[in-house]
């Protein structure tokens, strides 16, 4: 079908009318690789605890965008040169820094395919892109890629505060109904600035940057790293696992086409040809959910259970330990299930489990968030603020999780 070129503003709930201000960003939006985005959720299996949180990588990308034309707008204000390509390439490469995505987004990221990170697969879709829009992305790719002679256009796309950090954390709060991560981009963006190549905030915003930053920190708290979301994704990873051992055991699954090559084959980032990118491009979170309904009447306890658990929402019961989890414990659980029904040690190690979620919410390291004082000077927002807290929230916060199966009565 010929593309239409009409439509030119899209209607954000967080942010009203989002316009599209390019015809070769337009073009980019309509084509499948992005339109796959609308059937990825952003949030993963969140929406099990949070019922709103059913919201797309395809809002977040259009919100990155906005946020993107504002800052490019703010900084052209106080004086900082971007040019008519840069601009593009900015907004172009925060469209599509997600593009790369799987089926629930981080829940399914190592499941899929072995060992290729989102942020991998998303360079392969704008290299493709690339090659169909004439090289017209090349300047985008450099940005992405952290590459580009000016820093501070990486740092708008990639840093401790970004465009993409500021979106989804006003977005996340905004779907889950979680207050704590309703940040003010708006006034974050107002005050950026560029010292030296380098983004900064200036003094007047440091409170804005205060609040931002624990608002990270609570939002992976109490909804990213929420321990029935935690538990949810680790089935819904199993499930996958599982569907991949029944495999190569050279039991027959029904699944969508798409799935099934990825259930079949070990991909690693040396065998992302086109094919298998468009292969992958097909992939969304409708295969996987489809594929769970299916599995619900096979045959293997595992498979089947696994799939009735996510399908019904009864899941593992969780517990957070700040210590590593007792090991004899474990055990305990895993022999009590072994037992009760028939099961291996391996069938029953997809029920009961242990592992670790860990929360930086500001890293001191070489990507600092930089204040800009009056007389000129910059310094590390976490020596700036007069927030004792600031420097506790450089120190990762690691919490240990077990899960077993409740005891039914």
């Amino acid at each position: 079908m010929a593309a239409t070129t009409k439509l030119k503003i899209f209607n954000d709930p967080i942010y009203g009318f989002i316009t599209i201000p390019s015809e070769q960003i337009f073009k980019i939006i309509a084509h499948p690789y992005f339109q796959r985005l609308r059937r990825i959720s952003q949030m993963g299996m969140s929406y099990l605890v949070y019922p709103g949180a059913h919201h797309t990588r395809f809002h977040h990308a259009l919100g990155g965008l906005h946020l993107m034309q504002r800052a490019i707008e703010m900084l052209r204000i106080k004086g900082v040169k971007i040019s008519k390509d840069e601009e593009e390439a900015l907004e172009i490469a925060i469209l599509l820094h997600d593009i790369g995505h799987g089926p629930f987004s981080h829940a399914m990221e190592h499941s899929i395919v072995e060992g290729v990170s989102h942020e991998r697969i998303s360079l392969l879709f704008m290299e493709r892109l690339n090659a169909e829009f004439n090289q017209s992305l090349t300047l985008a790719i450099e940005i992405f890629k952290g590459t580009y002679s000016r820093k501070f256009m990486n740092q708008l796309v990639s840093s401790q505060l970004d465009m993409d950090r500021l979106d989804y954390l006003k977005r996340d709060s905004f779907y889950t109904g979680v207050p704590e991560g309703n940040i003010n981009s708006e006034r974050i963006i107002t005050m950026l600035n560029v010292v030296k190549d380098e983004l900064v905030i200036e003094e007047k915003g440091i409170y804005s940057v205060e609040k931002f930053l624990v608002a990270r920190r609570l939002m992976y708290w109490q909804v990213y790293l929420h321990k029935t979301g935690v538990a949810a994704e680790q089935l819904l990873i199993r499930v996958l696992m599982r569907a991949k051992e029944l495999i190569e055991k050279g039991e027959e699954l029904n699944c969508s086409k798409p799935l099934k090559f990825f259930l079949q084959n070990k991909i690693s980032l040396q065998d992302f040809n086109n094919d298998v990118l468009n292969t992958f491009s097909k992939l969304d979170d409708y295969d996987i959910i489809s594929a769970m309904k299916i599995w619900t009447d096979h045959e293997d306890f595992v498979l089947r259970n696994l799939s009735e658990m996510l399908l019904t929402r009864d899941l593992l019961k969780v517990k957070l330990k700040k210590k590593p989890i007792n090991k004899k414990k474990l055990e305990k659980h895993k022999l009590a299930f072994q037992e009760k029904y028939s099961l291996s040690e391996n069938e029953a190690g997809y029920f009961v489990f242990s592992g670790d979620i860990t929360n930086v919410a500001y890293s001191s390291g070489n990507d600092k968030i930089q204040i800009l004082h009056k007389n000129g000077k910059t310094s590390d927002v976490a020596i700036a603020s007069d927030q004792l807290n600031l420097k506790a929230l450089s120190a990762p916060v690691t919490k240990y999780y077990i899960c077993y199966p409740k005891t039914k009565h």
